[in-house]
């Protein structure tokens, strides 16, 4: 398993509400959730993709729990892909058990602390949200200013959970295409957040529409441009004058697809024009587009053709 590496992209949150603290609110001596969850696990994550704040995404694979997740700064939200099993959930006096399975959520908000006790071996995908992410989500939703995150045990949620499980699967070792799909993910699932699992849900306003011509274009030379921090979401939703959310919503409806898989379509296209219409090595292809190795690239081509970079390339000449 490889160490975890955090990834660049910072989130951009605005200045805290005027609110009272929430009781059970992380503190500045709380973990960040990876550095908990690596505690209490004893192990090192299967794939992690992190921003400097320690939000972001990761996979564990670990063996039996039996052991108490102390407060952290993030709230960590958890899908299961794990066997079939009982576990139980511990806060004071309160218990909860639940059924770990396929298709159910479990919520751990910030700064709150329980004690685990699970059987078997577990195979999970974490989101670690901050709570100034949360809370920007729901003004641009305009989900209200209730938002306390409940605690979930073994809840069913099968939507929310795929949308989690499937990040394990696309991130690919690619520091742009991992911090844009992480950071539309991330907005995704806090929206999936606020109309589930919230203390009072609001409805989340609809937008229509798509972006105008010229706004389109300036975001889609962003997202061809080789700097990394001009193709994050915060970058592309405030050139465009708009916040991440609708944003995000309206490129879709422009071109029919997110920001990421504009991203990830437009990086396949160059790396075929490149294995076609050149002598350039594979190494130096996964290099150019960004890669972190030639294998990490191999396999992300892999997934978008069927075919590995050799097999395409001997096949198109």
């Amino acid at each position: 398993m490889s160490k975890p590496v955090p990834h660049n992209g910072q989130e951009n949150p605005p200045a805290a509400p005027e609110t009272p603290p929430r009781a059970g609110a992380a503190s500045s001596e709380h973990r960040h959730a990876d550095a908990e969850m690596a505690r209490v696990l004893h192990t090192t994550p299967f794939r992690m993709a992190l921003d400097s704040s320690g939000a972001g995404i990761a996979h564990w694979k670990h063996e039996p729990l039996h052991d108490v997740v102390e407060p952290m700064t993030h709230h960590v939200i958890m899908a299961y892909n794990g066997m079939t099993q009982r576990m139980e959930r511990r806060s004071g006096r309160a218990a909860a058990t639940g059924t770990f399975r396929p298709g159910v959520l479990i919520i751990i908000p910030e700064g709150s602390s329980s004690r685990w006790d699970i059987p078997k071996p577990v195979d999970v995908v974490q989101l670690y949200l901050p709570h100034t992410t949360f809370r920007r989500v729901a003004d641009e939703a305009g989900a209200g200013a209730s938002i306390d995150l409940l605690e979930r045990t073994a809840h069913p949620d099968p939507i929310t959970s795929r949308l989690l499980l499937s990040a394990a699967d696309v991130l690919e070792g690619n520091q742009a295409l991992d911090m844009l799909f992480r950071q539309q993910l991330t907005d995704l699932l806090a929206m999936r957040l606020l109309a589930a699992h919230v203390g009072a849900p609001a409805p989340i306003r609809p937008t229509l529409g798509g972006l105008a011509p010229k706004v389109l274009q300036r975001a889609i030379e962003r997202l061809r441009s080789d700097s990394d921090a001009d193709v994050s979401l915060a970058a592309l939703a405030a050139d465009a004058g708009l916040s991440r959310f609708h944003f995000c919503r309206a490129f879709k409806e422009s071109t029919g697809l997110s920001p990421h898989n504009w991203l990830r379509q437009y990086r396949l296209e160059q790396a075929m024009k490149m294995l076609r219409d050149s002598d350039i090595s594979i190494v130096a292809v996964s290099a150019e587009l960004g890669y972190a190795s030639q294998t990490a690239f191999a396999a992300a081509f892999k997934r978008l053709t069927g075919e590995t970079p050799t097999d395409w390339r001997r096949r198109m000449r």
